[in-house]
Order: structure tokens, then sequence, then C-alpha cells
């Protein structure tokens, strides 16, 4: 068996640890990269990248449809087809060309990638199946092991993926549309696409065991979305529970608040409940880390408890976000290289892409509430907002929460049609620790949606000027 020695080997090749392993390269740390799938991990293969073009399609195509239908812009078009099988070629030429970027850039880092499986035997060594002379197994050694394995779709005990039953992964690249989708989960994933498949021409069902759509976020936020919902035609099954499907496979037995149940019938039924961290088949086990229920347990450096074993992602918890673990492999990859690092960031930003966006940063009014600050808050709608108005998005609003006594923005909210772009001006100015006179002082451009980020400021301050 042959063997190599690095100074860092990290384990997966997903957004944290593509990331990690560049930085570390640029620093001057001998890298090996392990990936025993593509290159990009979940996030550019069958996450945040394919499903964002999914909804590109799907939102494109209704439009082409309400042109032919009746159009408040004077555009008249034919009725238009949806050729599933090219939107998804097209998906894959994009998601070809990112995960293909990642490889030229590890390259050209002198990063080595191995691709293969691989299996920890301990702190120091990986094993990797087939990676060496011959498909003989490759043993790599090193000073310093970085975990960013990711995450899988959860799996329901009466719902076990296959056949009709799918995860996301399988919904972004179906080979025809079905007729009737069930989506068990209104959580981010389930109503993106969701929303995708109703958008292109099924008829979409919505099962939730909570009161709410998106219940990680407020009933004020989550509005309108739930009119967006409704007007889209999907039917909501709110507070009820899925106790598995039909004998015949054709339906999904849903159980409702009173403990009554019907069926739902269903061509395909699409999993949404979640995702855990990928523990199983590399052979964490052996390493016996402390654990955080099913995260791998981290502190602010990112280090677990085995000494030079870090985790970074998914695998350490929520929140599951592509960017978090990205920040994460940064900060690892300079604290090896011998820099001071912490993990401190002012908050995370997260986005749903339904329609419409919802984006959060920092803390909401409840929030505030919660943590026993005295803070304000402020809405201004996207009604009263011309750019909005000019892309037909006037639905929605941004909100902005402060601390009451110096005016510290403690947290950004925002639904609406192309509200994610928001995201970076918001967590900026959490970051810079930003006070609502900051951002109602500074020149935003006109006609953008970001003048309602100055709005909402104002209007906290007791100044708005357009609503």
């Amino acid at each position: 068996m042959k063997e190599i020695s690095t100074k860092l080997l990290v384990l997966g090749g997903g957004p944290g640890g593509y990331v990690a392993a560049l930085r570390a390269a640029q620093l001057g740390v001998p890298t090996t990269l392990v990936e025993a799938q593509a290159l990009g991990g979940t996030c550019l293969n069958i996450g945040c990248i394919p499903s964002k073009a999914l909804i590109h399609v799907a939102e494109s195509f209704r439009q082409a449809r309400g042109f032919a239908a009746d159009s408040a812009l004077g555009i008249r078009t034919a009725a238009p087809t949806l050729d599933l099988a090219q939107a998804v070629r097209w998906k894959d030429g994009i998601v070809k060309r990112l995960t293909g970027g990642v490889a030229a850039l590890l390259k050209k880092s002198g990063v080595r990638v191995v691709q293969g499986r691989g299996h920890i035997v301990d702190g120091k060594t990986v094993e990797v199946e087939g990676a060496g002379e011959d498909g003989a197994a490759l043993r790599l050694r090193c000073e310093h092991l970085l975990l960013a394995t990711g995450s899988v779709p959860v799996e329901l005990p009466g719902l076990p993926f296959g056949g009709r039953v799918i995860s996301s992964t399988e919904a972004l690249s179906p080979a025809a549309l079905p007729r009737r989708l069930v989506v068990v989960g209104a959580g981010y994933i389930g109503l993106e696409l969701g929303i995708a498949y109703r958008k292109m021409g099924a008829e979409v069902a919505v099962v939730e065991a909570t009161e709410r759509v998106l219940p990680a976020y407020d009933a004020e936020l989550t509005r309108p979305v739930l009119a967006g919902l409704k007007r889209l035609g999907m039917v909501l099954h709110l507070g009820c529970s899925v106790q598995g499907l039909t004998g015949d496979g054709s339906a999904v037995r849903v159980r409702t608040p009173t403990a009554d149940e019907f069926a739902l019938p269903a061509d395909l039924v699409l999993v949404a409940a979640g995702r855990r961290p990928n523990t199983q088949g590399f052979g964490l086990e052996s390493l016996l880390l402390e654990m955080a229920g099913r995260a791998v347990k981290i502190d602010d450096r990112c280090r677990t408890s085995m000494r030079r074993v870090w985790a970074i992602g998914d695998l350490s918890g929520e929140p599951m976000l592509a960017h978090r673990a990205m920040a994460q492999g940064e900060m690892v990859a300079e604290l090896i290289a011998g820099h001071e690092r912490r993990w401190m960031p002012a908050a995370i930003p997260a986005i749903c892409f339904t329609d419409p966006e919802v984006v959060v940063v920092g803390q909401s009014p409840e929030a505030a509430a919660q943590a026993g600050v005295d803070a304000i808050d402020a809405a201004f709608p996207l009604a009263a907002n011309g750019r909005a108005l000019t892309l037909q998005a006037g639905e929605g609003f941004v909100r902005v929460v402060a601390r009451r006594d110096n005016h510290l923005v403690l947290g950004w909210q925002a639904a609406g049609q192309g509200v994610a772009e928001l995201a970076a001006a918001f967590a900026q100015s959490l970051e810079m620790g930003a006070r609502l006179e900051d951002v109602a002082g500074t020149i935003h451009a006109h006609p953008t949606l970001g003048e309602a980020v100055q709005e909402a400021a104002l209007r906290a301050l007791g100044r708005a000027l357009h609503v």
C-alpha cells in the first residue's frame, strides 16, 4: 500500500472543504483533499446551485405562460411548452462549469486531490479505496485532519427513499413532471422545490407537522410566502403528519390534528424533512469524538475533542449553510498556518428562495425580546418602492431591528422578489456595528430595492419619507 504524507488532510470536497484547501495552499500549507464523489459537494452538485437553476426555469416558464394568457405589460405570446430534458441539461451544464472551476482552482493552487472514498484509521491516517496504483488502497498520513463531510437528507421511517418517494437530490433531475406531487415538509427545501414544480405545471400539495410554513421564521415574515403559495394554487395541509403510503402506493396517508386520517393522491412524494450531519461510512467512530447530538462538537476555533482534528460545516451542526462552511474552512486553514482566529460572526445570513424570497440576518423582534434587549423595529413596504413596482414585485417588506438606547442594528429581515441580494448589505451592517443613523445617512441609489433598507432605518428613527 502506497503512503503519502501531508500537513493538512481535508476529508470532503464541498464548499467548506475545498475553500479550506484553497486557503491553506495560499498560506503555504501542503494540503491533500479527499472526495468520494464530485468536487463541490451537495451545494454545487445537488443543492444550492442546481435548485436555483431549476427555480429560474420554473419562474421563466410561469412568466411565459402569463404572457400567453393576459399580460399587464402588453406582451403577447403563444402558449409556451416546457422541454424538461433541455432544462435539466442546462442546469447540469451550470453545475459542470462550476465544479470544473473548483477542480482547476485546486490544481492551480497546488492542492493534491485524491478521488475516492476515504476511511479514517486514526486521527493521523486515512485510507482511500482504489486511489493507489493498480486500484490498490492509498494511505494518507497527516499532521492535521479536517472533517468536512457535509450532511444527508433525513429519511422518514414510514417513507423510505425509493420508487416514488424521493429526496431533494432526485427532485433536481426529473425525467418527467409528475401530475401530482406531495411535498412532506414546509421548510425552505420543500417550499423552494414545491413552488418550482407547481410553476412548471404539477399539482402540488404540502404536508407540514407545524401550523405554519417556514416554521423557523416569524409569522409576519412568512405571511407574503403563504399568500404566494395560495396564489399559485398549492394545497397546504398544516398541523398534519404523514403515516406512510397507502397499500397500493398511490397515495400518502395523512393524519390530521384531530387524529383523522385521509389519503392524499401522489404520483411522486418529495420528503423534505431536513438534513442530518453525514457521520457514517467513513470511519468517524474510530476517533471517539465528543458529539453534540448527531453533530460533531466543536469549539470557537472548529477544534474537536481530539487534538489537531477539526470539523466544519454541516458535520458540526446548525446552521447548515454553505457560506458558514466556507467561512469556517477559511478560518481553520489560517489557524493551521499559525494565524490567530476565532469564530465570532456577528450574524450568518439565511435565505429562502421561495416566491417571494425571504432573508433573515441577525435578531428578529421576538429574538431580541427573548434576549432581554429593549429594541425597536420598523418595516418599509415594497409597495412604496419604485423599483419593486417596475418589477411587478410590490408585495413584501424590509424590516430592521435595533437597540432602543443607542440604535445599534441587531437584525434585518425581508420578504419580497429579489430581496436575497440585500443579504450582503444586511450582514455587513451588523459586522461593522452600524447604527440606524449610519444606514439612514448613507445615500442609496435610486431606483433600487436597496432604498427600502434606508427607508426602514429612517422609519425606525421616526423620519420616514416615503411611507
